[in-house]
């Protein structure tokens, strides 16, 4: 069985889609819709931008998702998963794949996801961290233990997990965690701390617009990142995708349980080899394969 999966924020390069653009005519009409809702011609800094333009969040989010979506529909009958799955971002890829969201609405729900996020980041001074080699629950309980905001926020992997929130609260975290015998305790180059309480006023903006927006049943279960679980009510993938903006990506959750229900390939589809690599990490048994 397979299972279609796609990538979110950090995935990003200069040149991303451009050969299906040039190439096939289905997906150059879809990337002239997207920048006709965006209001500003993505594709010019998708194809010919700078890391620069890439790495604003305003931009990297819709980038993302479109080359995710728009090679999905140019395969065609290649595209056949028995279930899907997104990192963070790419769990809206995923729903507009599986038919549970149009394009044109995810398009827009991207984008207003994107602008509430850089908006809640400027409120505040926060950050993330990549941990390496410390179990989870130990990083969960460092965690705890220090004064202010910082969470785990992406499970990505055994022994590979990032965490979230304001920035002393971060630094102080890396120390202890380093301290704990982590390997590797730094912070990111990111925005700000997305999954975590920081990103609150952005959960309740993207609430509003989820809700004016119609979803369908998708036509395979969607594995949620909020508890790693398949999907199919409209209504639930809707409440989902709201929690998503300030709780944990389960990433290794989804996959066993993907695993456990049969899964045996996982395709990702979109920029980069991130997931190939997570889901490797995550269980060997499985094959990979992705597509640009």
């Amino acid at each position: 069985m397979k299972a279609f999966v796609f990538p979110g924020q950090g995935a990003q390069f200069v040149g991303m889609g451009k050969d299906l653009y040039d190439n096939n005519p289905v997906a150059k009409e879809m990337f002239e819709k997207a920048n006709e809702i965006l209001g500003f011609r993505i594709t010019d800094l998708m194809f010919e931008g700078t890391d620069e333009d890439l790495r604003q969040t305003k931009v990297t989010q819709p980038a993302i998702f479109l080359h995710s979506v728009i090679l999905a529909k140019t395969l065609g009958e290649e595209f056949d998963p028995a279930m899907v799955a997104g990192h963070s971002l790419g769990e809206f890829s995923a729903l507009v794949a599986a038919g549970a969201l149009s394009f044109e609405d995810g398009v827009r729900l991207v984008s207003a996801r994107a602008l509430a996020m850089q908006k809640a980041c400027e409120l505040k001074p926060s950050t993330m961290a990549a941990v390496i080699a410390l179990p989870d629950e130990k990083v969960e309980e460092i965690c705890a233990s220090i004064p202010g905001v910082v969470v785990c926020a992406n499970y990505n992997c055994p022994g590979q997990i990032v965490i979230s929130g304001e920035e002393e609260a971060i630094d102080a975290a890396c120390e202890k965690l380093k301290e704990a015998g982590a390997k590797r305790a730094m912070r990111l180059k990111v925005g700000g701390a997305f999954h975590s309480p920081c990103m609150e006023p952005a959960r309740a903006e993207l609430a509003d617009a989820i809700e004016k927006t119609e979803f369908h049943t998708p036509s395979v279960p969607v594995y949620q990142n909020v508890d790693a679980k398949p999907h199919t009510d409209p209504a639930e993938i809707k409440a989902n995708l709201v929690a998503q903006l300030t709780a944990p990506v389960r990433w290794t959750q989804s996959v066993q349980n993907m695993v456990a229900d049969g899964a045996t390939e996982f395709v990702e589809l979109g920029p980069g080899k991130v997931l190939q690599g997570l889901v490797s990490k995550i269980n060997r048994e499985v094959a990979t394969s992705g597509r640009q």
